[in-house]
């Protein structure tokens, strides 16, 4: 069983499958947190990864194929969004298309986990924004506490259906 989908390979969920997780955050401009992410949650969710080994720049019909992807795989029933923001440089990125994923997620009352580096430079936006949305969720400080956040919740699911 493959529990390992990076964009554009659709995941189509099957019974027997672990719990999915999502992997929401920056891609451009940032550090590959994805890659840490999926060793970490290897055996224990399907991920689902939106960040390419190769994203096909100069191809027009990449942006709309990686916006659907992320868009239907997002919205799953039951799918688990971790939302992490590394640090990043301000002058490259400050992750908005991440930021508007995250007020959405938050709006619509769906499984996250979220956490922001201290070295991100929105990362009083995103501790104010989960707050107000959500309050009482945390927002961690470092991609490991975010995954071991992730873990339990991934834990809490497949002790509810089992």
């Amino acid at each position: 069983m493959n529990t390992y989908f990076e964009c554009p390979t659709p995941y189509r969920p099957a019974p027997g499958d672990p719990p999915a997780v999502f992997l929401a955050g920056g891609i451009v401009g940032c550090p590959d947190w994805q890659s840490v992410a999926a060793d970490c949650l290897a055996g224990q969710a399907v991920v689902l990864n939106p960040r390419r080994a190769n994203f096909p720049i100069d191809d027009p019909s990449a942006t709309p194929e990686q916006i659907r992807w992320e868009h239907q795989h997002l919205h799953m029933d039951g799918v688990l969004t971790l939302f992490w923001f590394p640090a990043c440089d301000r002058q490259v990125t400050t992750q908005p298309i991440a930021m508007f994923e995250l007020g959405a997620a938050l709006g619509e009352q769906r499984p996250i986990v979220v956490g922001a580096d201290p070295g991100y430079p929105r990362v009083e936006d995103v501790r104010w924004q989960a707050s107000l949305a959500q309050p009482g969720l945390t927002v961690h400080d470092s991609l490991d506490a975010t995954l071991t956040a992730a873990v339990a919740q991934l834990d809490a699911v497949q002790e509810v259906t089992a």
